[in-house]
């Protein structure tokens, strides 16, 4: 919470119940579900500022209307997850039509003459209003906001022509957020579609000879068992296994190494090469990451292997191609269906298996089309990824700057 004396003196500090009409959670007894008439809200409908909306229940009428006498929440209300693992998280209700809410979710539903439920909702999601939510959490047994500590949360409260100024500036911002991870998330999806006709359609591979991996890669070189230290040595690190995924490789997923170790290290990531995941959980060994670049600070630990392309005659592999293959749906389950090993926690691929893997091989200049192709649509993610770390960075700034009255939105009269 703000402190009062660092706010605009035309600010105060509120509870939610002095600015509510009404906040009041759903029903404590499970309704019978499997109608078609009513959506059902629980906590894992309430995202972080907007709805999740892929998995909602719905019920009777006769279940609906038990539990909305009590609790009768309407549209532009602001929903509260008040206890489980989504405690804190809020949202507007979109909703035109009834809907009834498990006791997991709360409503608060503001008077217009002294507050707006999106105002309220975007201090609930600043640093500060978590920071009071998991305060008023402390202690409990298990993750819980009860109805009396939801209305005793202190909120900063500008003038309410301000707060829908405020409001609306950082909704725009979510709604930008919002639209990049959706294009994000239809790019990932028309890209897999893309490795599925370019690499695992059954008519294309059909016409490929097939290769053993032994062919196409230069051997299959570890690292050596290191210690990790807490402290760099002249900037020297080795990989975790995590710095390989999805035929990606992160350099940053790494960690330093006791100087003791240095010297016994020889296998570093190379421009052109691909990185493997020899020994890891079922979920994640044979994990495939390219390698952009050369990284002499960066070792490789036994767990995980260093591919070289091999050079047949003028030629020689393109490794961006083969390891999009590798991490394709047919090619990674045709690499983990050669990991060894009883623990469920912990598989081995021998290396022997993996380099007598046959792999649907096309000719020189279809695997630079493929490898080009899909690494374009690669580096579109990036660039998306990128603009949506820039707009939530942004945003953050917007509400350290507007939810503290540091920064003031003049009115349309040019006042604030």
């Amino acid at each position: 919470m703000s402190d009062a004396s660092a706010l605009p003196a035309d600010w105060e500090i509120k509870r939610l119940d002095e600015v509510s009409t009404k906040i009041q959670d759903g029903t404590h007894f499970s309704p019978t579900l499997g109608g078609n008439q009513y959506r059902y809200i629980t906590s894992r409908n309430i995202g972080t500022g907007r709805l999740r909306l892929d998995s909602v229940e719905m019920i009777s009428e006769e279940e609906h209307q038990k539990i909305y006498r009590r609790c009768d929440v309407r549209f532009g209300d602001l929903l509260l997850t008040k206890d489980g693992a989504n405690t804190g998280n809020a949202a507007i209700n979109t909703f035109t039509d009834e809907i009834s809410l498990l006791s997991s979710v709360a409503f608060i539903r503001t008077n217009p003459r002294k507050s707006t439920e999106g105002y309220i909702l975007q201090y609930l999601l600043s640093a500060p209003g978590k920071k009071q939510i998991a305060d008023a959490m402390a202690g409990n047994a298990i993750t819980r906001l009860t109805l009396a500590k939801i209305k005793a949360l202190a909120v900063p409260m500008p003038p309410v022509s301000e707060q829908y100024r405020i409001a609306t500036v950082l909704r725009d911002t979510d709604d930008l957020i919002a639209t990049l991870e959706r294009m994000i998330a239809k790019k990932k999806a028309v890209k897999q579609g893309l490795i599925q006709h370019l690499l695992a359609d059954g008519d294309r591979l059909s016409g490929w000879p097939g290769s053993r991996l032994s062919e196409l890669v230069d051997g299959l070189q570890a690292g050596v068992s290191v210690r990790s230290s807490e402290h760099a040595f002249h900037g020297v690190a080795v990989l975790k296994t995590s710095a390989v995924s999805n035929g990606r490789f992160d350099p940053t997923e790494a960690k330093p190494v006791l100087p003791a170790d240095i010297g016994r290290v020889r296998c570093n990531p190379v421009a052109g090469s691909l990185i493997i995941s020899r020994m890891n959980t079922p979920a994640l060994v044979g994990e495939v990451g390219y390698v952009e670049r050369d990284y002499s600070h960066l070792y490789l630990p036994d767990r995980l292997w260093l591919a070289r392309p091999r050079r047949s005659g003028a030629r020689q592999t393109n490794m961006r191609w083969l390891s999009y293959y590798l991490s394709s749906e047919s090619g990674s389950r045709a690499v983990r269906e050669l990991a060894t090993g009883t623990s469920g926690s912990m598989k081995n691929i021998p290396k022997e298996k993996l380099l007598a893997l046959e792999v649907p091989t096309p000719p020189p200049h279809e695997q630079d089309r493929i490898a080009e192709t899909v690494h374009d649509m690669d580096q579109a993610i990036v660039l998306l990824n990128h603009r949506l770390s820039k707009a939530r960075s942004v945003k953050q700034g917007l509400m350290q700057q507007l939810l503290t009255g540091r920064t003031r939105l003049p009115s349309k009269e040019g006042t604030a």
